[in-house]
């Protein structure tokens, strides 16, 4: 149960922005930059899969089953490949130069002090630029708050891998800035507002 009074037919982080628009939308207008307008060399997918690990990392339900579903569609509808990053990023069929960005979203989750020299010249050297670099911590360092933010008010996360995948073949199609779902709580059922 939420710790403040929160609109019920919202799951996760949209509840929060529904109860405070205010900080709602530079939030939306974060992630939107961060995740889903172009980028100069990472993919829509990739940039997802960050954030899912970090999530994930970080054991929050909701963000990782989002944008583990969204990074799906993302990637041409392919769970495996998240599942696979999500089990073990090493083994994971994903570049090199993922694999090492993977590796500083770790350090950065963990703390951001944690991120070495050793890790950037690792990075570079499997072919990651600068602002690849800067963009992965700054997904990471993003997506802990977020993740805080979400578990921190004890926030309404369904059990429910297929609402989780509507709500993610959305944000994958639409964004972060386009009307959130609704869902009813006792059915799980989606709504479109």
């Amino acid at each position: 149960m939420p710790y403040i009074n929160l609109p019920e037919e919202f799951p996760g982080i949209r509840s929060l922005f529904m109860f405070r628009p205010e900080t709602a939308a530079p939030l939306n207008a974060l992630v939107q930059t961060l995740l889903h307008n172009p980028h100069p060399t990472l993919s829509a997918g990739e940039r997802e899969l960050i954030a899912t690990y970090v999530s994930d990392l970080n054991t929050c339900k909701y963000c990782c089953s989002i944008h583990g579903a969204i990074a799906k569609h993302q990637l041409g509808n392919n769970a495996e490949i998240v599942k696979q990053v999500l089990a073990n990023p090493e083994t994971a069929p994903i570049s090199s130069k993922l694999k090492a960005l993977l590796k500083i979203a770790a350090k950065v989750q963990s703390g951001g002090k944690n991120v070495t020299p050793e890790d950037v010249a690792f990075a570079r050297n499997e072919g990651a630029t600068d602002i690849e670099i800067h963009d992965t911590v700054l997904i990471a360092a993003a997506f802990c708050m977020f993740n805080r933010y979400v578990d921190g008010l004890a926030t309404w996360q369904p059990d429910n891998d297929e609402l989780y995948d509507k709500m993610g073949e959305q944000r994958a199609r639409e964004g972060y800035l386009t009307a959130p779902f609704k869902v009813n709580r006792d059915q799980e059922q989606l709504q479109n507002p």
